[in-house]
C-alpha cells in the first residue's frame, strides 16, 4: 500500500497530526480515471472526497469539466474554481432551496443541475426558481438498491419525469442512479450486482425516450462500480467516482482491481511510551475518521500493531517493537476512510518530490461559504 513515492525528505516543519496530499499521485489517479472512463467528457467525479478547489483546478487542467457535489458549499467551491458544470446530487429542502437559487444567480458561467426524487421536492424547487433567467436542469434520482434516497425506477419515476417536464422554471435533464450498496470484493460479483441497477436505469431511459422525452444524461455509480458503468457503450453516460481521486486503505484492500494509489496520507508522531509494548500517537479520531469500527489507519512500519485505544486525540498501539520508535518520531499513515478524514483538516500540505511545496485549503469542509 505504501510505496517509494510516499517518501518525505524532511518532516521537521510539518505539524502533526496533519494531512499530506501527494500532487503527482493525485494527477496519476485522475489520469487513470479518464482512461477508465474512455474520455474526460464521460466523467463527473464527486468532489465530496477532497473538498478542495485546487484539486478541482487540477481536474480541469486534464479536461474534466463536469463535477458532482453533496453540499451547497461544495457546489459553490466548484463554481468559484471556474467549474462549468455542477450537479448537486442531494435533496434540496428548507433554506437550501434558496441558497441553491442564489448560486444559480451568482455564477452565470456555471451550469447547475439538481436532483429530485419526490413530487413535493419538484414543486418546491419550481417555486424557489421563479424569476431565474433560465430553468434549473433536473435529474430524477432513482432508487436502485441503496435504500437511501431515490424513487422507484418504474412508473413512479416515469410520472415524476413527466411532472418535472411540465413544471415552470425546471427542465428535465436525465437520470441519476447511485449504487453505493454494491461493494463486492470479487469484480465479477460486483459487476453482476451493479448491472441490476444499471439495467433498470437504461430501461427507464428507453421508456422515456419512446414517450417523446429527452434523456440527455445518465449519471451512474460511485467508485467501486465505476469500471462497470464506464464500459457501457451508450451516449450520455457520466461516471461519478469520488474516492479514487485520493484513494484509501479500505478501497486498496477491498477492491484490488481498482488500480489507484493512496494520494492522501496522515503524518503523526509518537508522543508517549506508556508501557514497554505500547506507543501512543497523536492521531486521534479528530484527525482521522472515526469509521469504520476496525483500524482507522494503516501506519507505515506498524501494520501489524494492535489498536488498544483510539480516542479524540490519542491512538494507542500495542506492538513488541514499541522500543524501535522514538518519542517525537514522525510516521506516515494511510486513512481507512479518506472522505470524512479530509473534512477534519482545514488545510493540507502538498508534497512534490518528497518535499512540501504548498498548502491547500480544504475549502468545502465548511457548510457555508458565501451563500
Amino acid at each position: 500500500m505504501f510505496n517509494s513515492r510516499h517518501a518525505l525528505r524532511d518532516t521537521s516543519d510539518i505539524l502533526s497530526p496533519s494531512l499530506l496530499i501527494y500532487r503527482d499521485l493525485v494527477l496519476q489517479n485522475l489520469r487513470t480515471m479518464i482512461e477508465t472512463a474512455r474520455g474526460a467528457d464521460r466523467l463527473r467525479p464527486h468532489v465530496k472526497t477532497h473538498k478542495m478547489a485546487d484539486i478541482v483546478r487540477l481536474s480541469e487542467s486534464l479536461g474534466i469539466k463536469k463535477f458532482k457535489c453533496a453540499t451547497i458549499a461544495e457546489a459553490e467551491m466548484v463554481a468559484a474554481a471556474q467549474g462549468p458544470d455542477v450537479l448537486l446530487s442531494y435533496p434540496l429542502v428548507g433554506p437550501n432551496l434558496h441558497r441553491f437559487v442564489h448560486l444559480v444567480r451568482g455564477y452565470r458561467n456555471t451550469i447547475f443541475r439538481a436532483t429530485v426524487d419526490h413530487p413535493d421536492s419538484a414543486h418546491a424547487l419550481s417555486e424557489a426558481a421563479a424569476g431565474l433567467e433560465r430553468p434549473i436542469r433536473v435529474l430524477i434520482d432513482l432508487e436502485v438498491g441503496m435504500g437511501r434516497t431515490g424513487i422507484d425506477p418504474g412508473d413512479p419515476a416515469a410520472e415524476l419525469y413527466a411532472l418535472v417536464d411540465r413544471l415552470p422554471n425546471l427542465a428535465v435533464d436525465g437520470l441519476h442512479a447511485y449504487d453505493g450498496h454494491v461493494r463486492d470484493s470479487d469484480p465479477a460479483a460486483r459487476a453482476a450486482a451493479a448491472r441490476l441497477g444499471q439495467q433498470k436505469t437504461i430501461d427507464l431511459a428507453d421508456r422515456l425516450i419512446r414517450q417523446g422525452f429527452s434523456v440527455p444524461r445518465l449519471v451512474m455509480g460511485g467508485s467501486p462500480t465505476f469500471p462497470i458503468h464506464a464500459a457501457l457503450e451508450r451516449a450520455g453516460v457520466e461516471c461519478s467516482p469520488g474516492t479514487t481521486v485520493l484513494h484509501d486503505a479500505s478501497y486498496s484492500e477491498k477492491f484490488p482491481d481498482l488500480k489507484y494509489t493512496p494520494a492522501a496520507l496522515l503524518l503523526t508522531r509518537v508522543i508517549s511510551h506508556p508501557r514497554a509494548d505500547r506507543i501512543c500517537l497523536d492521531l486521534g479520531h479528530k484527525a482521522v475518521a472515526a469509521d469504520p469500527s476496525g483500524p482507522r489507519a494503516r501506519i507505515q512500519g506498524l501494520e501489524d500493531a494492535e489498536v488498544v485505544n483510539h480516542s479524540e486525540e490519542h491512538l494507542v498501539l500495542q506492538t513488541p517493537r514499541a522500543g524501535d520508535f522514538a518519542i517525537g518520531q514522525a510516521l506516515l499513515a494511510i486513512p481507512t476512510h479518506i472522505c470524512p478524514t479530509v473534512a477534519l483538516h482545514r488545510r493540507v500540505y502538498v508534497i512534490e518530490d518528497g518535499r512540501v511545496t504548498a498548502q491547500w485549503d480544504v475549502t468545502a469542509r465548511d457548510r457555508v461559504l458565501g451563500v
